[in-house]
This record gives structure tokens, C-alpha cells and sequence, in this order.
């Protein structure tokens, strides 16, 4: 087998991380007329850097083929919505943001966060590599650029609009495969001042928290903040400062700039790291152990509630929700449906597993016994929705970071 490059160092990868076997695109969700098909499966074997400690799957398939025309519109939940507002209001008054002043966000999905900059009379930028996500932002009056960020995308966009004040990157840093020309990109785009802040699930509660399903082909990386350093270093940027959030299951949110020192919660959060031995390669090993006893615990609860004569309906179609069912090979003798708040999502079928996605009205129709919630990460939001189970003496399962049935 030829050896494959490490993508930030070159060092070749010879160490397993995990090995999930094979799975689909997570967003690739068919029609109807495509479930009889032929469909693509891709290794998920994450590997890590003996060198630089990067942990990361080989880009077996390019983002070009992933990105170009997108499933997931983030507006769609409401808490994430409310986690972006809250963002635009604390940069604003951090950096003193203006009419004067320019925000450009990377992956700025459908507008979702640069609403909140506009409302405000900031003048925005907007890049969204799918073209069908960017053509509804610009609906909303948010001046986007269909791209996909390079150090050479990077300075063109500078030159065409102006260097930012705030360069924000929610959730794409792990989502890119060349880790080096998208840091350069960042680089270029903000002012010499200016201020880069990158969201993305930090590997230390992904392991901690069992989080398996969060491993896809759509995620390259999974980033401590280490590594997350050591990329952005690359481009000539310092970490100053870091924030532990809990959105995605726990994640980290980096404030970088072109010079300065870093804060005590740089030092906290590499100490905390250090600690659970992911300054070391060794520090990262176990982590197949404790993904197969969550296939094990799911699947046997699933098999016991259809031996019962029970009924089960999945909630929500993330990409996470499709990693597990073809990880653990569940199929709709196991899940009847799921249902999804996207209308996007609906009337197709889940890659893989063929599981139909259908609106969320149908739970209260069908009333199931047990509701897999496959979005964990919003737990308490979707309890929330879903308080009207318990009118018939339904339950609720969550699948991470431990089987819990409430």
C-alpha cells in the first residue's frame, strides 16, 4: 500500500487512530429513484502523525465533490442561530466593529451568522464554497462570494474588498483538506491588526466524550489545540487566546492574530491536553475500544425493542447520525424512519442505510415507542421539541456519549 503524506508535515502516516470501515458521503442523500442504484462507500480510517500529531483522514474524496452543492443549511437550528447572535454581539463591542469596519466569514453557510453583523449595519463578506447555499444567503441581502478559500482565493478577495477586521471560521477548519493553503488564505484575508477566530470540536472531548459519530469524510481533521497552533503557524498566525464552548459536543474557539502572546487559557487548555496524553501518540490509543462497546450497547437495545414488538423513529439527518447507522449497520427493520425540521431533507433517504426521512409532523402522527436522537449535540433543544413523546409513554434514546433512554 503506498504510504500516505501527512498533510501538515509530510511525514508519512503509518498509525491507525480509529478504523470505522467503510461508510458513504454523510450528506449524500438519495432520491427515490436513486436507492435501487449503485453508491459510493469510502474508507473512514483515521490515522495520526507520528510527527506533528495531526489526526486526520486522507482525503479520499476531494472537498470539490463534497462542497460544491451542500446539504446542511445551518439556520435550520434554532440554538446555533442563537450561538451566532450571541458571537456577532461580544465581537462587536470586543473590537469596537463599525460601519467602517469589515467581517468576512469563511464557510458562511447560509448566512446564518453575518445576519446578525448586518442587522447591526457592519458591512459583511461572505464565502461559501456550495453555490446553492450562497445563492440563499445572497437572498437575505448578504453580499457572498462563492469560493473556496486559498492563499491565492485569499488575496484576490483582500484585494477585491478590503482586508477584515474579523475573520471568523465556524466549523470548517476541520473540514478542509489542505490545512496549509486555507491558513494562508485566513492570513491574507484579515487586516495586519486584525482578528481570525476558528470554531471546530475539539479532539480532546470527542475522545473523552465518545463522540465517534462526529468522524466523517467531510471532517479532514480533528484538532487539538496543539495542532491547531502548529497549522496556523504555518501561516505566520499566533493563537492568542482560546475559548471552550460547548456547542458540537465541545468546542474550541482560537483567536488568532498575525502577532501577540498567548493568554492563560492557551496555557490551560495545551496543560489540560498534555495531561490526557494527547501531546503523545501513545495518549491516543484506546479510542477503538470505546466505539465498539457504543455499536454494541445500540445495536443490542435496538434488536431487544424489535424482539418487544416495539416501534422506533430516528429525529434529525446530520451527517454524525449517518457515520453511526453504517457504522453500525442499522436499517429500517431497526429504524422505521427519521425525521428532519430541513425541508431539503425530506422525501429523500439517508446514504448507506436507506432510512427515509420524512417531516417532523410524523412522530406525533405515528406515536413510537422510542425516538433515536441522532443530532445529540442538541440535546436540550430537541428534548425540548419533543416534550410531546411523553403524552403516549414514549422515550427518548440518545446513542452518545453512552446509550441513555429518558
Amino acid at each position: 500500500m503506498d504510504t500516505i503524506p501527512c498533510r501538515l508535515c509530510g511525514n508519512a502516516l503509518t498509525e491507525t487512530f480509529v478504523d470505522l470501515g467503510m461508510s458513504p458521503l454523510c450528506e449524500s442523500f438519495l432520491r427515490a429513484d436513486q436507492i435501487d442504484g449503485r453508491e459510493s462507500f469510502y474508507p473512514l480510517h483515521v490515522r495520526i502523525c507520528t510527527e506533528c500529531l495531526l489526526v486526520q483522514l486522507p482525503a479520499y474524496v476531494p472537498g470539490e465533490d463534497i462542497f460544491s452543492d451542500y446539504a446542511y443549511f445551518s439556520s435550520y437550528s434554532t440554538s446555533w442561530v442563537e450561538h451566532a447572535r450571541r458571537y456577532a454581539e461580544a465581537m462587536t463591542a470586543q473590537l469596537g466593529l463599525t460601519g467602517e469596519s469589515l467581517v468576512t466569514e469563511v464557510a458562511s453557510n447560509d448566512g446564518y451568522l453575518l445576519q446578525h453583523f448586518v442587522a447591526a449595519g457592519i458591512p459583511v463578506l461572505g464565502v461559501e464554497p456550495a453555490a446553492n447555499i450562497a445563492e440563499v444567503a445572497r437572498g437575505k441581502g448578504i453580499r457572498t462570494e462563492s469560493e473556496f478559500l486559498g492563499a491565492e482565493t485569499g488575496a484576490a478577495l483582500a484585494a477585491r474588498y478590503g482586508r477584515a477586521d474579523l475573520v471568523a471560521g465556524n466549523n470548517v477548519y476541520a473540514h478542509i483538506p489542505d490545512l496549509v493553503g486555507f491558513s494562508a488564505g485566513l492570513a491574507a484575508l484579515v487586516k495586519p491588526e486584525g482578528l481570525v477566530t476558528l470554531e471546530f470540536p475539539h479532539l480532546l472531548r470527542l475522545i473523552e466524550r465518545n463522540q465517534y459519530d462526529t468522524i466523517y469524510h467531510e471532517h479532514y481533521h480533528y484538532l487539538t489545540l496543539l495542532t491547531a497552533q502548529r497549522a496556523l503557524a504555518t501561516a505566520g498566525l499566533t493563537v492568542v487566546d482560546v475559548e471552550e464552548l460547548s456547542s458540537h459536543g465541545g468546542s474550541l474557539r482560537v483567536h488568532a492574530r498575525h502577532s501577540g502572546e498567548a493568554s492563560v487559557n492557551v496555557k490551560s487548555v495545551l496543560e489540560a491536553e498534555a495531561e490526557a496524553g494527547l501531546h503523545t501518540v501513545e495518549g491516543h490509543k484506546g479510542f477503538a475500544e470505546a466505539v465498539f462497546q457504543i455499536k454494541r450497547e445500540l445495536v443490542e437495545f435496538l434488536h431487544t425493542a424489535r424482539a418487544e414488538g416495539k416501534t422506533v423513529a430516528g429525529y434529525g439527518a446530520p451527517g454524525k447520525g449517518n457515520t453511526l447507522l453504517n457504522h453500525c449497520g442499522i436499517r429500517q427493520d431497526l429504524v422505521a424512519y427519521t425525521v428532519d425540521r430541513n425541508p431539503h431533507k425530506q422525501g429523500m433517504f439517508l446514504p448507506g442505510t436507506h432510512i427515509p426521512i420524512l417531516a417532523p409532523e410524523r412522530i406525533a402522527i405515528d406515536k413510537p415507542d422510542y425516538v433515536l436522537v441522532l443530532p445529540w449535540n442538541l440535546r436540550t433543544e430537541i428534548s425540548s421539541q419533543l416534550s410531546y413523546v411523553r403524552e403516549w409513554g414514549g422515550r427518548l434514546v440518545f446513542p452518545i456519549p453512552h446509550l441513555d433512554v429518558v
